[in-house]
This record gives structure tokens, C-alpha cells and sequence, in this order.
């Protein structure tokens, strides 16, 4: 629905999608308000050891680096073919357009959105009427002491990702009994193992569930631990079995990603290689409990491998899900696999490549929900699929503003390139 200026446009969540969604809003003259529960950017900074496979080119936009370029003559952006660590990213270009002057009073921090609703409106009334259109949001807002709050916006995007929001580990994909006990103490991000986490690893043996490339990330780590700091083992489980001779991580033929194949290639030579890694196909977590008496995780897996086992560590790199009960009072029509919205997930479906790189924008239309002027953008939007690419949301953005201003030919990006 085409909104008019001046209009307020709310987005939730202040990473690399936000801050950019927000960007353009701004140039175009909207008023926009971000709100972060946490930091800027803040689970760029829980991956930050990781090198991105995409190049810097991809990651930014023409409109950031033509803002942060104006912001200061002494700016220097890494070059569009660089491979940085997500630290990288978030110190030459994440945190300095957050700076710039479009974006520095917009950003709440420390401030989560608990739910977002219409103004006197419930979830089923009004269906596809102007009226519904033409209400207000109602944005319920916490901060980090606990006071909440309203606000209220004409638009809401929501760009909160699903990075935190993890999968279980358990079979068939619900927790394993115990997992919702521990996961305080179970692992599901991707720990700096080379560094921060070292000691926590060196000379443990660690359980690793997972067969995607942050776990081919961490089975690595481990095992280049493991060559200095021999007590060091891992137990790899996946739920994928090595039938007809196929690689654990899976690699995409003649794959353009170079960093990303060789990834692939070195957890592969690990899985079967490293005499500190034992890799059990076909198997997954069917419980798991604390040990006090000897503060260890003691697991028991079902499958291929059955039994008893003891762990000191367990790293869970089985992926993210939305968290879509922000949006529980919207008329959000999402698919039933993916959890993405409907229109979008038909399109990424029909799509049927597992290389990101040949992932598009899938065009206005697939932006829209029936909840007028509520959108989802970034890999929230993807659902529980693990192939977004900035580049891909970059897209996105373009793409909505030409709906709110209702201008097909819209397109800044173009306009600073």
C-alpha cells in the first residue's frame, strides 16, 4: 500500500538489514525509528571470528558507502573483493554507517519488541478492509530494566533475523528430553575456538551436532585444537547417513565461493581423517542430562549409534528458526515448512538450488503479506532456510520502497552506483 510522506516507519532490529532498510527510508525522506534489543549489530559480533565466503561487495550498498564516503573524507572502505571477518565488517562498514547522520539518531538500543498489533484491532477482524490499512500499529516495547512501553507506526519492518533462535537437537527436530533443562549450558552459536573459547575446549571432549557449514566451522577449530592439545576429541553426530559415498558437507560443484568449498573440503578430510574426531552418522540426541558428580553432559543418542556416552562440551550448530511471536496478533500467512512468509517461501521452493549464489530478489509481490504495510526482510524472511545473502536483502529493500512510495522505477541503489 503506498504510503505518503511524512509517514513513521518502525524496523525491527538494527543488523546489517535494518540499518540499510533504514537507510534508504531516510533518503527518501521517511521517519524512521530502529529498535535493537541488544547492541548494533550485536550477532555480527557473535560470529566476528568467522571470515564471511562472500566478498565485501556484496555486503554493502551503494547508498551505505556513498553515506559514510560524505560522512568523512578520511573513510576508507575495504575493497569490494576482500573476504573480512564478521569483526571486519562491523568495524569498516556496520558501525560507521550507524554513525552517519541519517542513521545516528535513529537507532533505540537495548530495547525489544515484544509484540506488534494494530490500535483497537484484533488478529481476525477487519480482513483485507482500507479501514485495517489505515490503523495504526501498536508496538509494545521493553527495555533492559523491564519498563515497557507504545509506539505507534505507520509501517513495520521487521528485520530481527533468526540468529539466537535456535533449532533442537533432538530427534525428528523437537528438544531432546533435558535440552530445554541445559540450554543454558549447551553451545548453539559458533565459539571462538582458535581464541576467546580456547581453554574452554583444549583437552575436552566435545559433542558437535550438525552437518552444515557452521558445524564443518567448528569440527575444524576442533580439530586443529586437537594437533597442539591432543586430549582435545570430538564426537561429530549427524542425522545424515554416509551412504553411497557421499560427503558429509555436502559441496557445490565447481562452487564460485572458493572459501566456502574449502570449508567443505577440510570438515570432510576431518570426518574421516583426524584421528581426534569420531564421526557417528545416522544417529541424534534422543536425551540428555547433567552429571553433578562429575560435571559432564551424559547423552544418549539413537540411530545408526546407540548408547551411553559422556561429554564435557556440547555444540549444537543445527541452525535458526523465526521467532514469529512478534508478529502473533498480524495476519501473517506463513508456510507450514519453512515458517518464512507464504509468498516468498513458494518462490524460494520453486527455486530448488542449494547455492545462495544463484538465489534472486523474488520481486515486490513476494514481499507482501495480507497484514498491509507489514513486511519481513533479511533471513528472517527465508524462514528456517540457511541461504540468504545480504546481497539478497539488499534486493528486498530496493524492491519494498518502490510498494510504500509506488514507484516501480524506484531504485537508489542504481542511482549512487
Amino acid at each position: 500500500m503506498t504510503i505518503n510522506k511524512p509517514t513513521q516507519i518502525a524496523i525491527l532490529g538494527a543488523g546489517p538489514i535494518g540499518l540499510e532498510a533504514a537507510l534508504y527510508g531516510r533518503f527518501l525522506g521517511y521517519e524512521v525509528t530502529i529498535y535493537e534489543r541488544g547492541r548494533i549489530a550485536e550477532n555480527v559480533l557473535r560470529w566476528g571470528h568467522v571470515r564471511m565466503f562472500s566478498p565485501f561487495g556484496m555486503n554493502r550498498s551503494t547508498l551505505g558507502a556513498a553515506a559514510i564516503e560524505a560522512q568523512s573524507t578520511e573513510s576508507s572502505l575495504p575493497p569490494d573483493e576482500a573476504l573480512l571477518t564478521g569483526n571486519e565488517w562491523y568495524k569498516t562498514y556496520l558501525i560507521p554507517l550507524a554513525k552517519t547522520d541519517l542513521l545516528a539518531d535513529t537507532v533505540r538500543e537495548n530495547v525489544s519488541v515484544i509484540s506488534v498489533g494494530r490500535k483497537g484491532l484484533l488478529k481476525g477482524e477487519m480482513l483485507g478492509s482500507e479501514q485495517r490499512a489505515e490503523t495504526a500499529f501498536r508496538i509494545l516495547l521493553r527495555d533492559n530494566e523491564g519498563n515497557e512501553s507504545v509506539a505507534f507506526s505507520d509501517v513495520v519492518i521487521d528485520t530481527s533475523g533468526t540468529f539466537g533462535n535456535h533449532n533442537s537437537i533432538g530427534y525428528g527436530g523437537i528438544p531432546a528430553i533435558g535440552e530445554s533443562h541445559l540450554d543454558q549450558q549447551i553451545e548453539y552459536g559458533l565459539p571462538d575456538i582458535r581464541f576467546t573459547a580456547r581453554d574452554h575446549f583444549t583437552g575436552k571432549h566435545s559433542l558437535l551436532v550438525g552437518a552444515g557449514y557452521s558445524a564443518a566451522t567448528t569440527a575444524v577449530a576442533l580439530a586443529e585444537l586437537a594437533v597442539d592439545e591432543p586430549q582435545t576429541q570430538v564426537t561429530w553426530v549427524t542425522r545424515r547417513s554416509m551412504l553411497h559415498n557421499h560427503d558429509l558437507v555436502l559441496r557445490i560443484p565447481k562452487d564460485r565461493l572458493l572459501e566456502r568449498d574449502q570449508l567443505a573440503c577440510a570438515a570432510n578430510a576431518v570426518a574421516t581423517e583426524s584421528t581426534a574426531v569420531n564421526h557417528l552418522p545416522g544417529t541424534s540426541v534422543d536425551r540428555l542430562a547433567w552429571d553433578t558428580t562429575t560435571d559432564k553432559f551424559v547423552v544418549w543418542l539413537t540411530g545408526e549409534q546407540t548408547g551411553e556416552y559422556c561429554f564435557d562440551r556440547v555444540i549444537a550448530n543445527v541452525g535458526y528458526r523465526p521467532d514469529n511471536s512478534i508478529y502473533r496478533e498480524l495476519q501473517v500467512h506463513e508456510c507450514y515448512a519453512s515458517e518464512g512468509p507464504m509468498k516468498l517461501a513458494v518462490k524460494l521452493m520453486s527455486a530448488n538450488s542449494r547455492d545462495c549464489l544463484e538465489q534472486t530478489a523474488t520481486g515486490p509481490e513476494s514481499l507482501i503479506s495480507p497484514e498491509p504495510n507489514f513486511y519481513i526482510l533479511g533471513s528472517k524472511s527465508f524462514g528456517r532456510g540457511s541461504q540468504f545473502l545480504i546481497s539478497i536483502g539488499l534486493e528486498q529493500i530496493q524492491e519494498l520502497y518502490t510498494l510504500i512510495g509506488d514507484r516501480a522505477e524506484l531504485d537508489l541503489y542504481q542511482t549512487f552506483n
